[in-house]
C-alpha cells in the first residue's frame, strides 16, 4: 500500500479531499454572503488541514512507523491541534452562510438531529476521544498501526474525527442547538485532562510492548508537555466564553440596580 518504489506513492490521494476542503473554504469565505468573513479563520483552516495532513504523508508518516516520539507526535497534530484549528475556523456556521437554500437546510437538520446530538454531547465526544488514545497505546492497534500504513490511516482519521468532536464541544461556536452548559463543559474537560495526562505518565512508566523505555519516555514527555499547551488554550477560551455569556447580565443588573 505504500508503494516505496512507486512515482506515485498512494498516501499522494490524501492531497484530493485537502485541496478540495480548501479550494470549498476559501471559495466561501470569499464568498459575498459570508459577510465579510475574518481572514484568521480562513488561516486556522489552511494550518488545521496542513496539520493532519503531514501526518499521513512522509516523511512524517514513515517515521512515526520507526520513532515512538514522532507517532507521539503525530497524534497531538491529527488528534488535538488540527480540530483545534478546525472548529476555531467555524465551517459549519460558513456553510450555513453561503450554500444555496436547499443545501443549507439539509445541513441545519443534520445538526439538528439526535445523532448529531449524542455525538456533539460532552460526555460522549469525550469518550471517543479519550477512548481511542487509549486503544492506540494501550492495545494491539500500536503495533498495528507501525506494519501497516492503511491502519496507520485509519487510527488518523479517529482522531481526527473525535478531536474535532470534543474540541467543539467544549469550546465550538458553530451553530448548534444541543450545546451543553458551560459548568459540564468545564467538568468533562478537566476529566479529559486528567486522563490525558494519566495515560502519559502510564506510558512513561510502562513502555507498550514493542517500545523501547528510552522512546517511550520521550514520546510521553511530548504527549503530556504537548498537550498540556493546547488544554491550556482548551481552558482559556473555555473560561473566556463563559465569562462573555455572564457578562451581559451583570451589565443590566448593574444599571438596574446602581451602586
Amino acid at each position: 500500500m505504500h508503494n516505496h518504489g512507486s512515482a506515485f506513492p498512494v498516501e499522494s490521494l490524501f492531497f484530493i479531499p485537502a485541496v478540495v476542503a480548501l479550494v470549498a473554504y476559501w471559495a466561501g469565505a470569499r464568498s459575498p454572503r459570508s459577510g465579510r468573513w475574518p481572514w484568521y479563520r480562513t488561516a486556522f483552516f489552511t494550518l488545521g488541514v496542513a496539520a493532519v495532513l503531514v501526518t499521513v504523508l512522509n516523511p512524517l508518516a514513515e517515521l512515526a512507523h520507526r520513532d515512538f516520539a514522532v507517532l507521539s507526535f503525530s497524534h497531538l497534530l491529527a488528534g488535538m491541534l488540527s480540530p483545534l484549528l478546525l472548529v476555531l475556523s467555524r465551517p459549519f456556521t460558513l456553510a450555513l452562510r453561503t450554500l444555496d437554500v436547499f443545501p443549507a437546510r439539509r445541513l441545519s437538520r443534520v445538526l439538528r438531529s439526535r445523532f448529531a446530538r449524542f455525538l456533539s454531547f460532552p460526555v460522549t465526544a469525550a469518550l471517543l476521544n479519550t477512548g481511542g488514545m487509549i486503544l492506540m497505546f494501550r492495545t494491539g492497534l500500536l503495533q498495528a498501526m507501525q506494519e501497516s500504513m492503511p491502519v496507520h490511516w485509519l487510527v488518523t482519521f479517529h482522531l481526527l474525527a473525535a478531536g474535532y468532536l470534543f474540541t467543539a464541544s467544549i469550546v465550538g461556536r458553530d451553530p448548534s442547538p444541543h450545546r451543553a452548559g458551560y459548568r459540564l463543559r468545564a467538568i468533562v474537560l478537566v476529566l479529559s485532562i486528567a486522563a490525558h495526562n494519566i495515560l502519559a505518565k502510564g506510558i512513561y512508566a510502562d513502555p507498550p510492548p514493542g517500545i523501547p523505555a528510552a522512546a517511550a519516555e520521550t514520546g510521553a514527555l511530548v504527549m503530556y508537555y504537548g498537550g498540556g499547551i493546547l488544554e491550556l488554550v482548551l481552558i482559556v477560551l473555555l473560561c473566556r466564553q463563559w465569562y462573555a455569556s455572564v457578562r451581559p447580565r451583570g451589565k443590566v443588573a448593574s444599571a438596574i440596580h446602581p451602586q
